[in-house]
């Protein structure tokens, strides 16, 4: 396994779009990511977390205009994304009538928009990542499986799991160590909070409730 710097999110993109997958930095943790179109890449994030194949990955977009060329996005849906993203919030999102699914991410999807270097990253690679945190998934973790909140930590993970991880970015220490926050929004009907993380709740409730007029 390579340790790249963001000096070097250029080899990282080549590496995601060669099919590689790595294990990128966030505020909150380590992540796993692949190509989200390319089935052998997200099978290799499956397999180092051993994860059940009906439990899916996280749908990273670059912007909320490509959120929704693919999905169906509700008042309350563009609502979040226009005043949250990009940052640490994930939607449950239904696909478009017609889209080209993502058997990976599932239906409906959970989809974020990050922010900082994955969200440059992203940018790079020029389409969708699938990802998930650097750790085992349920039920194969145990109570001493804890995400990755170092490089020092992926490599470990690797180590102990045989997980072809191709290359680490190493942006130091991940302080947050917390989920995103996860806001269900079914087409035709209300937003729905599923899960506070480092998005505060007041936060969400504000971006649906508050007139664009008086924010700022």
């Amino acid at each position: 396994m390579d340790f790249l710097t963001r000096d070097h999110l250029s080899v990282a993109a080549e590496h995601l779009r060669a099919g590689r997958m790595l294990a990128l930095p966030t505020s909150r943790w380590y992540m796993l990511c692949a190509r989200a179109a390319d089935p052998a890449a997200t099978a290799a994030v499956f397999h180092a977390k051993k994860r059940p194949v009906d439990k899916p990955l996280l749908l990273l977009l670059d912007s909320p205009d490509n959120a929704a060329r693919h999905f169906q996005l509700s008042d309350d849906a563009r609502r979040l994304t226009s005043r949250l993203w990009p940052g640490d919030l994930a939607l449950h999102l239904p696909w478009r009538p017609g889209a080209e699914r993502i058997a990976s991410v599932g239906s409906p999807a959970l989809v974020g928009c990050p922010d900082g270097l994955l969200g440059h990253l992203l940018a790079l690679v020029g389409e969708p990542l699938a990802a998930s945190v650097c750790s085992l998934s349920v039920p194969a973790a145990t109570d001493n499986d804890h995400p990755a909140l170092t490089a020092g930590q992926v490599a470990a993970f690797a180590q102990t799991t045989r997980a072809e991880i191709t290359a680490v970015v190493d942006d130091g220490i991940c302080p947050q160590g917390r989920h995103m926050t996860i806001v269900d929004c079914p087409a035709g009907h209300p937003a729905r909070l599923h899960r506070e993380g480092t998005v505060h709740r007041r936060a969400v409730e504000a971006a649906l409730t508050e007139r664009s007029d008086h924010v700022g």
